[in-house]
């Protein structure tokens, strides 16, 4: 399942993506914001994409890489995922190596994927979990008329806000 806009190529990720992937997972700014056992070599990094394509294969997860039409790496993820038992619902998570933050990447990349779970999927609501500290990611999704659900909790996560969109009917 492959997305596009007008500069990003949303693509399926596989095991010629392993090095994007332990770059990506394993970055210490982007981790600052995410409780999660990042990989440590490469071998951590193709069992979390083939872990991955068994997830969408069954569709429990839709996973994209996002490249730069003009670049064949991935400079980034992003994903819908938890999707509630009516699939009526699912959480949207996204990373972008640092050095691509601040152009409007992961913007049209969620565009693209909010389109995509609204009309493509049927989804009425997304949610996505944000660390209260993550600036970056609480400026994007309120750009995108995500609203932050006061009193809502990320369970486990204390340091996380609870964002969502739902679907205009």
């Amino acid at each position: 399942m492959k997305l596009e806009t007008e500069r990003l190529l949303l693509k399926e990720i596989d095991e010629s993506n392993v090095e994007d992937i332990l770059k990506i997972r394993s970055n210490e700014i982007i981790n600052q914001f995410v409780q999660r056992n990042s990989p440590k070599n490469n071998y951590d990094a193709l069992q979390f994409i083939l872990t991955i394509k068994e997830k969408t294969r069954n569709n429990k997860t839709f996973y994209w890489g996002i490249s730069l039409k003009d670049q064949p790496d991935i400079i980034g993820t992003i994903c819908l995922w938890k999707f509630t038992e009516d699939r009526k619902t699912a959480e949207v998570g996204y990373e972008l190596l640092p050095d691509y933050h601040r152009k409007g990447i992961m913007s049209d990349a969620l565009t693209a994927v909010v389109n995509f779970g609204f009309n493509d999927l049927d989804l009425q609501e997304i949610v996505a979990m944000t660390n209260k500290f993550n600036e970056n990611s609480k400026g994007l999704l309120l750009k995108h008329d995500f609203i932050l659900e006061e009193g809502r909790e990320d369970e486990g996560f204390p340091d996380n806000l609870v964002f969502s969109l739902k679907k205009n009917v």
